[in-house]
Order: structure tokens, then sequence, then C-alpha cells
């Protein structure tokens, strides 16, 4: 296995060489001007969907379908006509918070209100967001979804020797004051190039050091701090490994939070609005086939929690109700794939 160690400056308890990894140090001032904290709101004039029901909150015609709001507010937001919808206002004071939780992280700023809500910088004051505080205690959402990597989810890891951002949310004052408050981001772990979203403006406000395969670098993460090379896995500290995934893209890698049980799996699996296991094969851009390799090799890691970049988030009840849920979708995809042309 090789090692990634963290720099001897950052943490004396932790050798300092990297193994298995190649690093650049000093390439922040390289990176983009800072975005604005209000970027979704600095729009056209807003046009509702039809689809919409009358009330206070709305979805306009900018959505992407990334899902977020669906899974964030459950009892507001629906599915309908291929985008967002509100199919339901909020009916107290939890699910109007909801509501305003996902307008906060919706990436295209599609979700509206008639009137300024009064209390949404309380909201605000909510993320990153507990996650579960029984079995994931130190494991957070943190909203703020961007654009730039249509809607993902970008968790923040809360650590003693150090946090760590999964893939990047969007750049946003209250967000990074908020992050600061938890300790900030020794690491910013990018599971693939589709989701790295605005990470120079988070390197340069938090000092985050940046990972990510070096097989996924292209131009805008050229910069990054840590490039992994060759097949892994890779030990971040003693609770982290780093496993190489490709599939999705070539240089898909996942993180396993081996304490908490939770494989933060970017774009590699996820479950669909229906709970089913989900790989997203229709945006696969490098191989279907190595994906699903490498969808069965993680029956090998005692893992309960899958924690995606798009998709919904899953917990299984045991390694029983894992393994034959990962069993019986691999036997239904590889039959679909067996003959296919596919790569």
């Amino acid at each position: 296995m090789g090692i990634l160690f963290l720099p001897r400056a950052v943490f004396t308890s932790l050798p300092s060489p990297i193994r298995g990894a190649r690093g650049r140090r000093d390439a922040s001032k390289r990176g983009r001007a800072l975005a604005p904290a209000n970027a979704t709101a600095q729009r056209g004039p807003r046009q509702r969907r039809s689809q919409n029901v009358e009330g206070e909150f709305f979805v306009d015609e900018r959505c992407i379908d990334c899902d977020a709001c669906r899974w964030m507010a459950p009892d507001t937001f629906a599915r309908i006509g291929e985008k967002s919808a509100v199919f339901n206002q909020p009916g107290d004071e939890e699910e109007r918070f909801r509501a305003l939780q996902a307008l906060l992280s919706c990436p295209t700023g599609s979700i509206g209100t008639e009137k300024s809500p009064v209390e949404i910088r309380r909201v605000q004051e909510t993320f990153p967001l507990p996650i579960d505080e029984q079995s994931l205690p130190d494991v957070r959402h943190c909203g703020y979804h961007s654009k730039d990597s249509f809607g993902a989810t970008s968790y923040l890891i809360v650590h003693p020797k150090g946090n760590i951002l999964v893939d990047s949310p969007r750049y946003a004052k209250v967000l990074a004051r908020r992050i600061e408050m938890l300790g900030g981001a020794r690491f910013m772990f990018l599971t693939h190039k589709d989701d790295v979203g605005d990470h120079h403006a988070w390197h340069e406000k938090l000092g985050c050091e940046r990972i990510l395969h070096s097989a996924d670098v292209e131009a805008s993460t050229a910069d990054v701090e840590m490039q992994l090379y060759g097949d892994g896995p890779w030990s971040l500290g003693a609770d982290f490994d780093l496993i190489h995934t490709p599939g999705h893209s070539k240089g898909s890698v996942c993180l396993f939070y081996k304490p908490r049980k939770a494989l933060f799996t970017g774009d590699h699996l996820a479950t669909s609005e229906g709970s089913d296991l989900n790989m997203f094969e229709k945006y696969n851009g490098f191989s279907v086939k190595l994906q699903l390799s490498n969808i069965r090799k993680l029956l090998d890691l005692d893992f309960l929690w899958v924690l995606p970049g798009h998709g919904r988030r899953v917990r299984f009840r045991d390694t029983k109700e894992r393994n034959s849920a990962l069993e019986a979708f691999l036997a239904a995809k590889e039959i679909e794939h067996d003959n296919s042309v596919i790569i």
C-alpha cells in the first residue's frame, strides 16, 4: 500500500515525505479570484416553472435537475417534467427550514421565494449540515452545491489531525466562515475531475492542500499540491484509505473513512431517486465495464455508508445487507453489459 504522509510542518506526529504522490505546494497564486458569495443571486429575470403549486416557494426554469433539493427537502420539492418543482408548500417551520437550506444549496439559484425570507441568516448558520449525529458525528454536508460540478454534493470531515473537504462546494464567504469555525480544512480530496468546482477559491481561503489522481489532472487542476500516481491504495494518516476506482473517469478515487465505515464515492456508486443502487453509466467518461469491475472490489472493504457526489447517500444495516444489494446490482449490470460494445 502506498502511503500518503502529511507534511511534518503541519503534523509532527507523522513523517513528512509523500510516498505514492507528488507534491506541489507554492501554486496558490495561480488560482482564480474568489467567487462572490452571492453568485447565485446575480441572475436575470426569473421564469417560474408552471409545474409549481401556488405559494411562496418556487423553482424557475434554470433548474438543471441535479436532484439536490429533492433529497434535502422531500416534503416540498419533487421531479415534475424532468426538472424540480414545488409540489407542496412547507407546512411547518421544520419543512420551511429545509426548503431554505435547499434554496441556499441550489447550484443555479433556481429556487426562490416571493419575499426575502427573514430567517435566511439563521439558515446560513446551519451549514455544514450534520448527516447522522449518531453514526457519523464528524461528517457534514457542505451544501452550497456548485453549478461547475453539476450540483455535486461535497462533505467536510472534522478530524483531530486536520479536517478534510471531500470535493468542492460553491465558494461562499458565509460557508467559509463556518468551516473556519470548525477548524478549517487541511486537505481537499477531489474524487475525480468532474467535481472540482471552486477548488482554487477554497485553497486560497483555507490553505488546504488539494489531492487528485494524476490521470484526472487537467489545465484547471494542474496546480494541485498532491497528485496520486499508480493504482494505490494510499493512506492519509491512520484513518483514511484512498482507493483507486477508475471507470467513471480514469482517475476516479474513493475515500474510505475506516473508523466510521464511510465510503465517499464521488460518481463511482450511489443510490438513485428510487433508492436503487446506481452507477450513472449514461454519464460515464471512461469505461463502464471497468467501473463495474471496480464496484465489485468494494466488497472487500468494511463500509456501511455510501456518500456520493451525485445521487443519494445510503446506509446499510449491516454487511449482509450491503453485500446482498451490491451483488444483485452487479449481477444485473454485468448481464446488461456482458455483450455490450461499451468499453
